[in-house]
């Protein structure tokens, strides 16, 4: 029974280790402009593709589109070691961060395009 078991184990291991991980194949985020995102509500997922002008200090930095400008926050880890200058574009993916009369990007990932 020991062997049994054994023998079931492995295979179950096997074929599962055989499989390709499935993938979500529907719709996605689309990118929206500073100016949609400024009127989003907090926490709304977004994607911004612009350029980065200026840091602002304290892991902030000023991103512009052609609607406008919008502060993000961007924490050092969330770089990857990525060097970004105001010339290059990037994609920005994040959250709306809505409090009082400011809103921001929390950005969770940086893509140079």
């Amino acid at each position: 029974m020991k062997n049994l078991l054994t023998v079931t184990a492995m295979a179950v291991v096997i074929g599962l280790s055989g499989q390709a991980q499935a993938q979500f194949q529907g719709p996605t985020i689309s990118p929206v402009s500073v100016a949609e995102a400024q009127k989003l509500s907090d926490d709304t997922a977004v994607i911004l593709v612009g350029n980065i002008e200026k840091d602002l200090g304290g892991e902030k930095y000023l991103f512009r589109d052609k609607t406008g400008t919008i502060t993000v926050d961007i924490d050092n880890e969330k770089w990857h070691g990525v060097p970004v200058s105001p010339s290059d574009t990037v994609e920005l993916r994040g959250e709306v961060d809505k409090e009082f009369m400011n809103v921001e990007i929390d950005v969770d990932q940086v893509i140079k395009k």
